[in-house]
Parts: structure tokens; C-alpha cells; sequence
């Protein structure tokens, strides 16, 4: 009875934590529909031409591999459910941040591709191309994963679809601020006119002022989550220190219904705890 009720508390801790970060996704993603449905237009409203879309495809693999292991775990060394619980969800929770770490990079390189490709959009219509020429020129010098994108949006452009459409459906198709600035400005010099070099130069100015700051950050936040994970190392060096010390009384403690409950919920707050540490460091403007 007793152990039940420590595993019914700790599952309880894990799901408030749970709803609590997925409360403020919730939020998140209700403002950003809320802007993008303020500055939608007339053309906003058919629907985005097929292509790409930058996506997180493999968010799921943390989850089923923790799932996995787990069942692994269980079946192999029988280990006690509270610890196959554990196991679980540190692997889901430790798996995810290693996909959203692989995730961020991905737009990181992306936005950095852009600025470059920006780069040489000014260079070129400078020397007099015509804005199809420099985005033709941006495409050429482009790699993956951004010459794609740029590919589809002049093959587009050439073949006679709406321009305005076009950047939309790239800004939507790639849904990060950097982007949907770019394809913002594109949009409205391909409406009204005027210096397509001055406008994209304040452009590219602010998009590596972004990377710039987005570097800072994770430099700054860097030193913190290194002591947040060192003061988790240090708790399970001192286990393997009283472990040494008092093999038996430790055995007793880990073996015991409320000992096995204690260090499994332990062990899950301390991975809940670096999910959350990454997620609100993580910049968003």
C-alpha cells in the first residue's frame, strides 16, 4: 500500500510538471496563431502550394527508444518497476534534448545560410542583376539544407506563380523569424518598388544580429547547465562513495520499498530538471 502511494506521488509530480510545460506550449502556440492570423491577407487564405516543410521528424524517437530500453531492462535484468519507470522517462527526457539540440542546429545552419545567401543577393543586384538574378545567384552559391527552399521559390517565381504567394509559402514552409522577415521584405519591394540593396542590407544586418545574440545566450546559459550537471554527477559520486563504503545498509536502502522510490523519483526530477533548465533558456524573439 505504501509503495503504491509514493509511486502514485511521483507519477503525480511528473504529470503537474508535465501539464505545467505543456500549458505554456499551449500558450505559445495560441499567440504565434494569434499574430500570424493578424497579419494575414486575402492571398493567406488559399492554400500553401506542396513543398518541403522544415519539421521535426524524428521528436517521437526519444520516447519509443526510452520505451524500449526500458522493456529491455526489464526483461533481461528484472529490475524493480519503480527503476524501469525511471529508466523510461530519463531516457525519453535526455533523448529529447539531444533531438531538439540536433534541431536547433539545423536552424541555426539555416539562418546562417540565409544571411550568406543574403550576402550575395545585395552583391549581385549591386552590380546590376535583376532580383531574379540574384536570387538565382544566392541559389547557386547556396548547399543544403537552404538550396532546396531557394530552388523551389525561383523555379516558382519563373513559372509565373505570385510572388507574394511564393515568400509566404517559404516563410510558412520555413517557420522561423529570420525567415519570414526575409520573405516579408522580398514581398513588399516586389509590390511597391524601391532599393532592394538598402533593404536587404538592413535585413541581413538584423538577421546576424540575431545569430549573434542567439550565441551569446547559449553562451551565457552554457555555464549553468555545466553546473547543473556537474551537481548531478557529484550526487551519484557520493552514492558510489557510501556504496563503497557501506555496500550492505545501501543494498537494504535501494532494495527497500520506500529506498527504491526515493532514488527512482530522484533520478526522474533530476532528468525533468535539465529538460526544463533547456527549455526556457532556449531564446525566443
Amino acid at each position: 500500500m505504501f509503495e503504491a502511494m509514493i509511486l502514485v506521488g511521483w507519477l503525480s509530480a511528473v504529470a503537474l510538471v508535465a501539464a505545467g510545460w505543456q500549458s505554456v506550449r499551449r500558450r505559445e502556440a495560441a499567440r504565434q496563431r494569434l499574430i500570424e492570423s493578424s497579419e494575414s491577407t486575402p492571398a493567406a487564405s488559399r492554400p500553401i502550394a506542396g513543398g518541403r516543410r522544415l519539421r521535426r521528424r524524428w521528436i517521437w524517437v526519444p520516447w519509443l527508444l526510452g520505451i524500449l530500453v526500458a522493456l529491455t531492462v526489464w526483461g533481461l535484468i528484472g529490475l524493480n518497476a519503480a527503476y524501469v519507470i525511471a529508466i523510461a522517462l530519463i531516457v525519453g527526457l535526455l533523448g529529447a534534448q539531444v533531438e531538439s539540440f540536433a534541431s536547433r542546429q539545423m536552424e541555426a545552419r539555416l539562418e546562417g545560410q540565409l544571411a550568406d545567401a543574403i550576402d550575395i543577393m545585395i552583391g549581385a543586384v549591386g552590380a546590376g542583376a535583376s532580383v531574379n538574378g540574384a536570387i538565382d545567384a544566392a541559389m547557386a552559391e547556396s548547399n543544403r539544407p537552404l538550396r532546396p527552399y531557394l530552388e523551389e521559390m525561383a523555379g516558382r517565381i519563373r513559372l509565373g506563380d505570385d510572388p507574394d504567394e511564393v515568400f509566404r509559402s517559404l516563410a510558412e514552409r520555413i517557420p522561423l523569424e529570420t525567415f519570414l522577415l526575409f520573405t516579408s521584405a522580398m514581398a513588399v519591394h516586389w509590390e511597391v518598388g524601391g532599393r532592394l540593396t538598402s533593404t536587404l542590407t538592413a535585413v541581413g544586418r538584423t538577421i546576424r544580429d540575431r545569430i549573434e545574440i542567439s550565441r551569446r545566450i547559449q553562451s551565457n546559459t552554457a555555464q549553468s547547465q555545466f553546473s547543473t550537471i556537474a551537481i548531478i554527477g557529484l550526487t551519484y559520486f557520493i552514492a558510489v562513495i557510501v556504496w563503497r563504503n557501506g555496500p550492505e545498509p545501501m543494498a537494504d536502502f535501494v532494495t527497500s520499498s520506500l529506498g527504491r522510490w526515493f532514488v527512482a523519483g530522484s533520478m526522474i526530477l533530476q532528468a525533468v530538471g535539465i529538460a526544463w533548465m533547456n527549455w526556457i533558456s532556449k531564446p525566443r524573439f
